[in-house]
């Protein structure tokens, strides 16, 4: 190992600061294991920045430290944690310490999110046989609880004991994007179960959703749906009708359920969203359009005023993180489907991960920032939000190291882009005393040093699922 003092000159700069800022946060907690944050051959591999930097040797180790963190930062964190064993599912909101907080309102997305969480453990750890029976306990009120016997479909949100929540005008009101995360889930729970009761839910849950939410004239599907099935047209509640989030995690849901039920439909509606994902919703120079109207015509503030802008930031920006998660939904569809389309799918996703490091990632301590907006007469974005949530750090470390084996001599050196960000989450975003990941990096906002670990959008999903992959990929190269 070298000194001290000849890594401090030839390490990497976020690297560096990530590493003092781990040191720094465990000197005042009292967190002083640093060996679990930066294993010596990975920081020497990228203090030399070599040619691959990835090499066989430090790829088994660095799986080795990935998986120790999946396991002990991560899963035996949240689980049993949010179990609710009096009233099923799962709890929405855990404090700092994993302690109950809160009304526990639960939410479909959450609710199935942990559901493919635990499947895809128990499928990825073998040994420990506690994470199918917790995968269970979800499918149950999913099964039982949230999908409604009257009209079918699931409700979006129930109370803790179940109890559907309306909206606030009275309604009812079902979304694709909730109801894709329900497919999502059920089908990596009969993946890992062989429950033929769990698939039948699954193949039932993408049939209303087809039937229902469909768009035959203009493709895609409508994101809100009322709960008698009627697709709401124009959008609900000043939203537009459609979008990329729902129509992603659709494609993403249409992929885990089409790997144990090929069907012929299934199949085409999978191609025609990786299609329309890629050819439509993505743009120059490569990134994604957030809202359109039912015939896709893009949702855009670019010649408002900076007050409308700023009022609709949510329909209007460039999304980070989203682009490089899309990057890696749609190879991974198309790798599922067959190969379909890959070449163009290929340089589809390259496109959005080159444009998101070279707008969007943080060349001082790490990260993808959170937004960006092309503003009128402007060739190129500017950084609009420089935060940095959890989750996109998360899909971003999955579709660089995807990247970087697809594309090992590539002068973005997604390599060591990879492991910059590794060094960024160990230090910024996982939490050295409770475990867990910050909900966003707290070089940006420290405040989430103190915050929940779990509430209605954050659960184990992201960070669970790029772990697991990373893990598969490293091991996979290093042998």
């Amino acid at each position: 190992m070298r000194s001290s003092l000849t890594l401090r000159m030839t390490l990497r700069p976020p690297i560096l600061r990530a590493i003092i800022a781990a040191a720094l946060f465990a000197a005042v907690t009292g967190a002083c294991d640093l060996s679990r944050r930066m294993p010596p051959i990975w920081m020497t591999a990228v203090a030399q920045a070599q040619s691959p930097a990835l090499t066989a040797e430090v790829r088994a180790a660095l799986a080795g430290h990935v998986r120790h963190a999946l396991k002990a930062d991560l899963l035996d964190r949240w689980y049993p944690s949010v179990l609710d064993f009096e009233e099923g599912g799962y709890l929405s909101d855990l404090d700092r310490r994993w302690q109950p907080s809160g009304a526990q309102d639960k939410m479909l997305v959450t609710q199935a999110r942990h559901l493919w969480t635990l499947s895809r453990a128990a499928l990825f750890f073998p040994d420990r046989s506690e994470f199918l029976p917790w995968a269970e306990h979800g499918y149950r009120f999913l099964q039982d609880v949230m999908w409604d016997d009257a009209h079918g479909g699931f409700y979006m949100m129930v109370t803790r004991e179940g109890q559907p929540i309306p909206e606030d005008d009275g309604r009812f009101v079902k979304q694709a994007y909730g109801i894709a995360f329900a497919i999502y889930g059920l089908a990596a729970y009969y993946h890992a179960s062989g429950d033929p009761e769990a698939l039948e839910l699954a193949k039932r849950s993408f049939r209303w959703l087809d039937h229902h939410a469909y768009d035959a004239w203009h493709g895609g599907y409508f994101q809100f749906i009322g709960r008698d099935g009627t697709a709401l047209r124009d959008g609900y509640n000043a939203t537009p009708p459609k979008d990329q989030n729902s129509s992603i995690h659709i494609l993403e849901a249409f992929t885990e359920l089409y790997q144990v039920w090929p069907d012929e439909h299934l199949g085409l509606r999978l191609r025609q969203m990786l299609e329309l994902i890629r050819d439509t919703l993505t743009v120059e120079p490569g990134f994604l359009t957030l809202f359109f109207t039912a015939d896709w015509q893009p949702i855009s503030y670019r010649d408002s005023s900076d007050a409308v802008r700023e009022a609709n930031y949510y329909f209007d920006h460039v999304s980070y993180g989203h682009d490089v998660e899309t990057a890696y939904l749609m190879l991974e569809a198309s790798d599922v489907a067959g190969m379909f389309d890959r070449g163009m799918t290929l340089s589809a996703a390259k496109k959005m991960v080159d444009h998101a490091l070279q707008f969007g990632w943080d060349e001082d301590v790490g990260g993808f920032v959170d937004a960006g907006y092309y503003f009128e007469g402007e060739s190129s974005p500017q950084v609009i939000r420089a935060t940095k949530n959890w989750w996109a750090q998360a899909e971003g470390l999955n579709t660089l190291l995807l990247m970087a084996d697809e594309f090992p001599d590539d002068p973005n050196r997604y390599d060591l882009r990879f492991l910059d960000l590794w060094a960024y989450i160990r230090g910024y975003l996982v939490d050295p005393v409770y475990g867990g990941w910050f909900e966003g990096g707290i070089d940006k906002q420290p405040e989430f040093a103190v915050g929940p670990k779990s509430h209605i959008w954050k659960g184990a999903y992201h960070d669970g699922r790029a772990l697991m992959n990373v893990i598969r990929r490293l091991e996979a190269a290093a042998h």
